[in-house]
């Protein structure tokens, strides 16, 4: 006999889908789930079978729905997550994240010399210059950079 575990619906909230396997708490991380409302519900599932991918991550977010800044940074780990929208327990919107050709203010550059890390009021900027694995290059120092998590602003 197979038991199945259900994820309790929330009535208000945003379901982050189709995760890359094992990146849920990456997602996490960029939400900042510390600075939600403690009585908001977060659940988190972890390797997931997936008829699409094999297997994935789903979090779910009660009372919260994303900026742009953090879907963008969700689409710089995870390309092929979606984003549903929930309101009164029904999906509203559903939709893929996209990168978009440029990020702004999301990521810090790595050049501790770039102009967005000196006590300047410039944010940050990258164009996306290749998108399967995803590099990206400052707009002002034209550093490159490919790993995402440890330059999230």
């Amino acid at each position: 006999m197979v038991r199945e575990l259900k994820i309790t619906p929330i009535k208000n909230g945003t379901v982050i889908d189709h995760i890359t396997s094992g990146l849920a708490l990456d997602v996490l991380r960029i939400i900042n789930i510390q600075s939600l409302d403690k009585d908001s519900t977060v659940s988190v599932a972890i390797r997931v079978r997936s008829g699409k991918l094999g297997w994935k991550d789903i979090v779910k977010v009660e009372n919260m729905e994303l900026s742009p800044r953090k879907v963008n940074a969700i689409a710089l780990i995870t390309p092929r997550a979606t984003i549903s929208i929930i309101r009164d327990f029904k999906v509203q919107e559903k939709r893929t994240v996209d990168l978009p050709d440029r990020i702004i203010g999301v990521l810090r550059c790595p050049n501790p010399n770039c102009i967005t890390n000196q006590p300047e009021p410039v944010e940050s900027e990258f164009e996306v210059t290749e998108r399967h694995p995803v590099i990206l290059q400052c707009a002002y120092c034209d550093r490159r950079v490919d790993s995402f998590l440890s330059q999230l602003a």
